[in-house]
């Protein structure tokens, strides 16, 4: 299985001091056991064979180019060589490494933009060691968004969309203090995002009319505005006006009584006005299942719903289930998706 027209999936090699490197040695290992869509790796041939034979896995790597991939995939792990060597080891964060990080990210955007992979799939990055070496975004979606304006030289708003088959959910603000939250949350930034929600849900997840349930900002939804006036005057209108764009919302509803099973029946797509409001109950759900979706872009990213977990890089304790379902739902999605936008 593999995505649009056949292409194969470009995965970043994310952290390298981390469990990133150990999810792609361990699913392609066990390819056929999973199923697994064809990818190849943008990294260090040198570096991920070395991990392999730290963690026990019989791994044949061979140099590749995206376009052979497919072609070598079933007997050998495709790295796609970068300029920089990699030289973290397993949970000791190597701010050397930075440059392959980044410059990994960078090239799996440049491939599925150019119509040689179908999707970018990411393994976890860890935002401090970046900063050090001079990343200035404040998280993978930032960059990923910044990344399209300048390939295509148009505005791009990226949305962090978690899904899994439990609970779909999106963060209206994401990466940033609960106070900045709160600062930057308008009527126009839900409805923005609202819209890319909905319009990427049917166009990537062929959901006819999706339906949206917005969480109040406040307990209780503000209770009528004795708890706080935020959710009358920004967040009601903001409802409003995706109705009257004819999109299927609700809200604004009480997030402590919105994820129960019976709740979660009655829409696709919850979307929370800050980070933890919806990431909580998602990672509470499927932790191991989640996948990272980022709308809004003109080409299909995905990644594993958790972070670098150095406490046990190049242990082989690592699960791969979060990197299969990113993997497979890359797969699934680009299968149907429209083209890249160049």
């Amino acid at each position: 299985m593999s995505g649009a027209a056949g292409l194969p999936l470009a995965l970043t090699l994310g952290e390298p001091a981390g469990i990133g490197p150990d999810l792609a040695l361990s699913v392609w290992h066990r390819r056929r056991e999973f199923g697994a869509p064809v990818f190849y790796v943008i990294g260090d041939p040198d570096f991920l064979a070395a991990r392999a034979r730290a963690l026990g896995i019989d791994a044949v790597i061979q140099r590749s180019t995206a376009t052979q991939a497919a072609a070598v995939f079933d007997r050998a792990l495709p790295v796609v060589p970068l300029a920089d060597k990699v030289t973290a080891q397993p949970g000791r964060p190597d701010a050397t490494s930075a440059p392959a990080t980044i410059g990994s990210i960078d090239a799996a955007v440049a491939d599925v933009l150019a119509g040689r992979a179908a999707a970018v799939v990411t393994n976890p990055i860890n935002k401090q060691v970046l900063y050090r070496a001079g990343f200035t975004d404040p998280g993978h979606t930032e960059y990923l968004g910044r990344l399209a304006e300048r390939a295509t030289g148009k505005p791009v708003m990226p949305v962090m969309l978690l899904w899994s088959a439990e609970l779909a959910v999106v963060p209206v603000t994401i990466h940033v203090s609960l106070k900045e939250a709160i600062a930057q949350l308008s009527t126009r930034l839900i409805v923005d995002t609202g819209r890319i929600v909905a319009r990427d849900m049917t166009a990537r997840f062929g959901i006819a009319r999706p339906r949206l349930a917005l969480a109040g900002l406040n307990p209780h939804a503000g209770e009528d505005g004795t708890l706080g006036r935020e959710d009358i005057e920004i967040v009601a209108p903001a409802v409003a006006a995706l109705k009257a764009e004819g999109i299927d919302a609700r809200g604004p509803l009480s997030a402590d009584t919105l994820f129960h099973a019976a709740a979660r029946a009655t829409f696709d797509v919850a979307l929370g006005m800050y980070h933890d409001q919806v990431l909580v109950p998602i990672k509470t759900l499927a932790f191991e299942s989640g996948v990272n979706v980022t709308l809004g872009l003109p080409f299909l990213r995905t990644s594993p719903d958790h972070g670098t977990a150095f406490d046990i890089a190049g242990t082989g304790r690592a699960d791969p289930s979060s990197l299969l379902a990113a993997l497979k739902l890359a797969a699934r999605l680009s299968a149907r998706a429209p083209s890249p936008v160049a």
